[in-house]
């Protein structure tokens, strides 16, 4: 059976022992809803097979569907070799979208809502050594407005600025075998001003006897070897890395840091040791960086920084939400830095972890973002809540993720700008990341109608003479949107924090694709100029910290990227770069 997508899907989190289940799927469709009653977990229909992890919807899929179908079967066999007899067997979804049940034998083993986030399962019981059979099924309810679903469309053809959905499984799948006692997560938070690395982690089985060995390494060389004996499930340990290095410049100048310009990554290894033998064992990494707001401004490791992003949607032609290959996520990083970008916004789309570590590797900012709701009700808010935790807990140890977006331009929330209860869950989602996450600063409704936010981000499309009348002080900054939309909810209003333009341009160059943007050029040299003007605006107003130009690629009917859907350059790169790199 062929894989695609074979790299390991959790890069902060890696185990040697693991079987990739991407590939050749039986699938089928359950349009009359009949999969239950006739037990389609015990007996699979003969229909038509998938190429996981790309969505019925995709080309990649090998299906190429648009159409709604709310209820789809997924099934396949693995095979369990005497090598993992005694251990327990888990397995791991990296993405859902939106219900899935999971059938091991013709059992049930798990429900996860959620089309975002990762979940996983012991199936142990369930299996035996030789052929077993994993059978997934999924409920998306294309039409309902009140599911986080970011910019999938609920109708069936995509327009404005709403795209195809994506139905089911489109992260990874695989199995792992680990020992009755393992580690079952790891959070790293550097303390750079004291040179400082906390870990926590998570131990599953009876920790009675077991010791933790931890390793870190620094461009190939061991600073630091540590075994500690546990006591209980929970650990959590501080080791300083400032004092490891022999090399007293490197200290002093901050060669130690993670910044975009200077990415640099600590290895590391954990290790569970029992009666003198190791029983589990995972590779992760961290960075050491601080993000902080001070006196207004915001700051990289204490040093002021000015924000150069670009928005990315993260949608691909041939596969959606999902990159053809795990080439094609660094690409879209190695692009923008190109262009003179130091980071992306990803817009409405909790992306992959492995875009995550690319960026982490190659030196990008990212701003995590949530996928909305489209209409606000007490069900969207449990749903939002309770998947957007998932996703803070998932990505917390990336260094290159600096800020969270929970809620964008009040979506799930349009009358936040005078109903209470819509500025209530507003300022949930504020206070519920920070009380998750005490490092990242936290917008509460990026765009406009902010209720409290550590960013003041600002929307505005306007003609470049226009931006720099809008972004010329802060009270002209801090007032109104170019929507008309008020930059602050009632009751609310500017208190210090930085402010910056979070979403600019939008500027649509037609490169052989019908479709429309928020203004139009008919050149690749008038598309540089007016992105020079634009930017320069704001590169020049006295208030501004930063930027994010919209947008890094062309989204199906959207053809206001920098670069094609199929990321084709629209002008030539260094262009954008020298009037990115005047600050």
């Amino acid at each position: 059976m062929s894989q695609v997508r074979p790299e390991y899907p959790r890069p902060q989190f890696v185990r040697e022992d693991w079987i990739n289940l991407n590939g050749e799927w039986n699938f089928a469709f359950d349009d009359q809803q009949v999969g239950l009653t006739e037990k389609w977990h015990q007996n699979f229909p003969e229909d038509r097979t998938i190429v996981v992890p790309f969505a019925y919807q995709t080309e990649n899929s090998g299906i190429h569907d648009a159409a709604f179908h709310d209820v789809v079967w997924y099934q396949r066999d693995f095979t369990i070799s005497e090598e993992w007899a005694g251990k327990n067997i888990r397995l791991n979804f990296g993405a859902v979208d939106y219900r899935a049940w999971v059938y091991i034998n013709g059992e049930m083993v798990t429900f996860h809502e959620g089309g975002h986030t990762p979940f996983s399962v012991d199936i142990t019981p369930s299996i035996q050594v030789g052929e077993n059979d994993v059978v997934v099924r999924v409920e998306d309810p294309s039409a309902d407005e009140t599911i986080p679903r970011g910019k999938q469309y609920w109708h069936e053809q995509p327009a404005s600025i709403f795209y195809t959905r994506t139905t089911g499984i489109w992260q990874t799948v695989w199995l792992e075998a680990v020992a009755q006692e393992s580690i079952d997560s790891i959070r790293w938070t550097p303390q750079v001003d004291r040179g400082d690395i906390e870990l926590e982690t998570e131990v599953a089985g009876d920790v009675e006897g077991l010791e933790l060995h931890v390793k870190i390494s620094f461009n190939g060389k061991t600073i630091l070897s540590e075994t500690s004996q546990l006591f209980t499930s929970y650990v959590k340990k501080s080791y300083n890395i400032r004092n490891r290095f022999t090399d007293r410049s490197n200290i002093h100048h901050g060669g130690w840091y993670w910044t975009p310009e200077n990415p640099n990554l600590f290895d590391a290894e954990l290790t569970l040791v029992k009666d003198g033998q190791a029983v589990d064992k995972v590779e992760s990494y961290f960075g050491m960086r601080k993000v902080s707001i001070d006196n207004g401004t915001f700051q990289l490791n204490n040093q002021p920084y000015y924000q150069k992003l670009v928005l990315d949607q993260g949608y691909f032609p041939e596969g959606l939400l999902t990159a053809p290959t795990d080439e094609s996520l660094k690409k879209d990083i190695l692009l923008a830095k190109e262009m003179g970008f130091n980071g992306a916004r990803k817009h409405q789309k909790v992306e992959d972890p492995r875009y995550l570590y690319w960026a982490d590797k190659l030196g990008f900012l990212v701003w995590g973002e949530m996928a909305n709701a489209a209409e606000y009700s007490e069900d969207a808010v449990q749903r939002i809540t309770a998947e957007w935790t998932e996703a803070v807990k998932r990505d917390y140890s990336h260094p290159s993720l600096v800020a969270w977006v929970p809620l964008n331009e009040s979506w799930g929330i349009s009358r936040v700008a005078h109903d209470k209860q819509q500025q209530h869950h507003s300022l949930g989602m504020y206070y519920l990341t920070k009380s998750l996450d005490t490092t990242r600063p936290v917008m509460s409704n990026e765009g406009w109608e902010h209720t409290i936010s550590d960013i003041c981000g600002v929307h505005n499309y306007r003609p470049a003479e226009e931006l720099a009348e809008y972004f010329k002080d802060i009270e002209s900054a801090t007032m109104m949107t170019a929507a008309d939309r008020p930059v602050y909810a009632d009751g609310f209003s500017y208190q210090g924090e930085p402010i910056m333009v979070t979403e600019y341009g939008g500027i649509a160059y037609d490169v052989g694709e019908e479709g429309w943007g928020y203004s139009s050029v008919s050149s690749s040299e008038a598309l540089v100029e007016e992105y020079r003007k634009q930017t320069e605006a704001l590169l020049q107003s006295p208030v501004l910290q930063g930027f994010c130009y919209t947008q890094l690629t062309d989204v199906e009917q959207e053809i206001n990227g920098l670069l094609s859907y199929d990321r084709k350059p629209k002008c030539e790169l260094a262009l954008i770069k020298k009037i990115n790199d005047q600050r």
